[in-house]
């Protein structure tokens, strides 16, 4: 790409991350939700990043005033997990410097630990796992330790490796969000930092279970959601997002190779991108197929990974431009900043409203953006806050 038009569509994408962090500022969400997924905490992360990024005191003000809110639910708050409760609120409260509240967060959490799970969800987004790796984020090694422990006695061996039961229905599920995939992500990473073999040996059983249920031949990787089909009236047996498809499949695969050197993690994480780049998101090819812009199951999340490529395996910008141009065609734009509709084919009105949370709006967008930008600017393209789920490059 000529210089102009690479300068051009960085000015483009941090237009549009400056206007998605002003309207954050007056599109706080819902203030009595701390969660990460849609709530409070992943909108101080963005709005954090945001303020390293533009050096802009506004977004420092709002921050500070909502890490006091956030401190305050510690009390209240009756959830535990990653996602949706205390240990990312936990996680988040030691990174924006309130360790004293992080701490009565991480002692809440391990008061309510019945010895073997926090709650019937056994997975990263709502259990142990993702517990493990909140614990991990806010220094408590211990408490990542003991969230993940059970996961040794409760693997079941399968005919390519290992998974586990990780709701209350028949159904095994096998990625990064609510399957093994994210359950192995959480072994290595605690596995690793414990220095525990059998942690990162478990990890990659579950990890080879998911392997061996590729169905996209040897370029590709493509698994379905679950076996046997959870809700399979409501959710498509195949996804290419973060969340169930290979662009999450994608991360984990990235942090077994860090942990382990071997390259077949790699390789495996080129046929994640293979398979993603070859589907044709982000075009709503089919109703249902691609409409989402968000972190967890959308555009946002994808460009998370196509930047972690033009770091790790000097991809060029082509496919991160692609994503960029599709949000930026999509963002609504108008004196209050800059969001984004997801669509919902099947609702009498597909336009949903705008959201400010980290998975499904602006607080997701926004940090992939600047990342992105920086990348661009030939910056350092490291987040300021990272997130326990996504590997460092």
């Amino acid at each position: 790409m000529e210089t102009s038009d690479r300068a051009a569509r960085t000015e483009t994408a941090t237009r549009l991350a400056r206007g998605a962090a002003d309207w954050l500022l007056g599109n706080l969400g819902d203030r009595e939700d701390p969660s990460l997924y849609h709530g409070q905490a992943g909108i101080l992360l963005a709005l954090h990043e945001a303020a390293r990024h533009f050096d802009d005191d506004r977004y420092d003000q709002a921050v500070a005033a909502g890490v006091a809110a956030l401190a305050t639910s510690v009390d209240s708050l009756d959830d535990s997990s990653l996602y949706f409760g205390l240990a990312r609120v936990a996680a988040a409260l030691a990174a924006l410097g309130k360790p004293d509240a992080a701490n009565r967060a991480l002692t809440r959490v391990r008061d309510r630990f019945d010895g073997q799970r926090w709650s019937p969800m056994f997975e990263l987004l709502a259990g142990n796992a993702g517990i493990g790796l909140g614990a991990l984020s806010a220094g408590d090694l211990d408490l990542a330790v003991t969230a993940v422990t059970p996961y040794l006695t409760t693997a079941d061996q399968t005919p390519g490796g290992v998974n586990w039961p990780v709701r209350p229905s028949p159904p095994r599920s096998h990625h990064i969000a609510h399957g093994t995939l994210g359950i192995a992500y959480a072994l290595a990473a605690v596995g690793r930092a414990a220095d525990r073999k059998d942690l990162i040996d478990l990890a990659l059983a579950g990890a080879a279970d998911v392997v061996s249920r590729n169905e996209a031949g040897p370029a590709g990787f493509l698994v379905p959601h679950s076996d046997p089909p959870h809700r399979p009236e409501l959710i498509e047996r195949y996804s290419l997002g973060w969340c169930n498809g290979p662009a999450g499949d994608a991360q984990v695969f990235r942090l077994l190779a860090q942990v382990t050197g071997d390259p077949a993690w790699v390789h495996l994480g080129d046929c994640c991108w293979h398979t993603v780049t070859e589907s044709g998101l982000p075009r709503r090819i089919r109703p249902g197929f691609w409409d989402n812009h968000g972190r967890c199951c959308g555009t946002a999340g994808v460009l998370a990974l196509a930047c972690d490529r033009i770091v790790e395996r000097a991809d060029d910008f082509t496919f991160a431009d692609v994503l960029v141009d599709d949000l930026a065609t999509h963002a609504i734009i108008d004196e209050t900043g800059v969001r984004w509709s997801n669509h919902e084919h099947r609702a009498p009105v597909p336009a949903l409203e705008p959201r400010p949370g980290w998975a499904m709006g602006n607080a997701g967008i926004l940090r992939e953006l600047l990342r992105y930008v920086r990348l661009n600017n030939n910056t350092p393209s490291t987040y300021a806050i990272p997130w326990p789920d996504h590997p460092a490059t």
